[in-house]
């Protein structure tokens, strides 16, 4: 399943928010060319841990990719770049406010060179406002957003989320912009401009907080585990760790006072509704908390299996890397890499017909591929090596 085979992307974008739009649609069947300085990608750099030459960081973004390493500083490489775009079906870039115009690579600029070229701008505040021109990456913006403010335990410092959930947020909201102006350019023939922010990504994550603060006035703090609107939905501490309990339901509360052999507490008054019970919260936490304490998290889950009560272990990563059901996903996949010995990577999380996208090719080198691209856009093999001479453009040594 590669429905986008035949169209080809061009995406100047760097660190993770762009790229991972760009290798959601390499997923897909996308020729995805990524173009990037002499020096490559910045975020090739951001390590430890590395696998091969560049940062896990690095591999979880670029998959699938061609790499066309160009000065664009140069007019040589400015050329072949604007060559690229007239063969391209959409442009990606993420370069900071004001820099794509003194490039020449604005909306307005490339619509006249390919009118049905689907433009994606990916920026940090979007594009109006008196923070349009600044700077911003995931955690700015888990600030930015009030993210932080309600993550960790309560009483202690805001904490960032363990994963960068708004740059990996981003990239979605940019692949799903991408197939919807291409949608809409089946039917009229013309590009368009699809624009994404990572404070529009934040503020969507943090939705029900910010409309729970507009309705009643509260303002949302850090609860841990804990979520605000259902009790009890946290974790519990056992004997020898702890374990993720969700009763979402009025039902599934009763059943979980079942397995832990509390009908004191299932015929209490203040727990009947959910409402109450998060009224009630502290003293039904320490209720169940403290029957829990005498349990191991083996037994605790085996009760909870038993009644149909919603719960999961807390794993760490190397728990997760061996996890039974996680291996039954396929999500864990071993696709070969010519440079790493034993890769592994994690599979496009949708499928289609029961199968997942094959998602090939490991991420490239710094330019990667980029004399065979430049061959296809007619370039000469006199040309190609004149730009090397002039190190407009790379090439790795025994790669191309």
């Amino acid at each position: 399943m590669q429905p986008l085979r035949g169209l080809r992307v061009v995406d100047l974008s760097q660190n993770l928010a762009g790229p991972s739009c760009g290798q959601i649609l390499a997923d897909l069947g996308a020729d995805v060319i990524k173009v990037e300085p002499l020096e490559g990608d910045a975020a090739r750099a951001w390590g430890p841990p590395f696998w091969g030459p560049d940062s896990a960081l690095f591999h979880v973004a670029n998959r699938g990719k061609r790499s066309l390493a160009l000065d664009l500083k140069d007019a040589e490489g400015m050329a072949a770049l604007r060559r690229l775009v007239t063969s391209a079906d959409v442009f990606l870039q993420a370069f900071r406010a004001g820099v794509v115009e003194r490039l020449g690579l604005d909306y307005g600029t490339l619509r006249e060179l390919k009118p049905d070229l689907i433009y994606v701008t990916v920026s940090a505040f979007g594009p109006e406002g008196p923070r349009s021109r600044d700077p911003g990456y995931d955690p700015l913006m888990q600030a930015y957003s009030g993210l932080m403010s309600m993550t960790g335990q309560p009483g202690s410092p805001p904490s960032r989320v363990g994963a960068s959930v708004i740059d990996a947020g981003t990239g979605m909201w940019g692949a799903i912009g991408v197939l919807a102006a291409l949608r809409e350019r089946d039917h009229t023939g013309e590009g368009t401009h699809v624009t994404v922010s990572l404070l529009d990504t934040a503020l969507g994550l943090v939705s029900y907080k910010l409309t729970g603060y507009l309705a009643d006035g509260r303002v949302p703090g850090p609860m841990g585990s804990a979520f605000g609107s259902i009790a009890p939905y946290e974790s519990f501490p056992t004997s020898d760790g702890s374990v993720m309990i969700a009763a979402a339901n009025d039902g599934i509360f009763q059943r979980l006072c079942i397995a832990l052999q509390l009908p004191d507490l299932a015929q209490d008054a203040r727990y009947q509704t959910n409402p109450s019970r998060v009224a009630h919260r502290e003293e039904l936490v320490q209720a169940i908390a403290t029957h829990t304490r005498g349990l191991s998290s083996i037994a605790l889950m085996a009760r909870l299996k038993a009644h149909s009560v919603p719960f999961s272990p807390i794993h760490d990563m190397a728990q997760v890397a061996t996890d039974e059901q996680v291996a039954a996903t396929g999500m864990l996949r071993t696709p070969g890499h010519p440079r790493v010995e034993g890769y592994r990577d994690i599979a496009f999380p949708v499928r289609f017909d029961g199968e997942r996208p094959a998602a090939e090719g490991a991420p490239p080198l710094i330019g990667e591929g980029g004399r065979a691209l430049l061959e296809e856009l007619g370039y000469t093999s006199a040309e190609i090596d004149a730009l090397l001479e002039r190190r407009v453009l790379h090439v790795p040594n025994g790669t191309d």
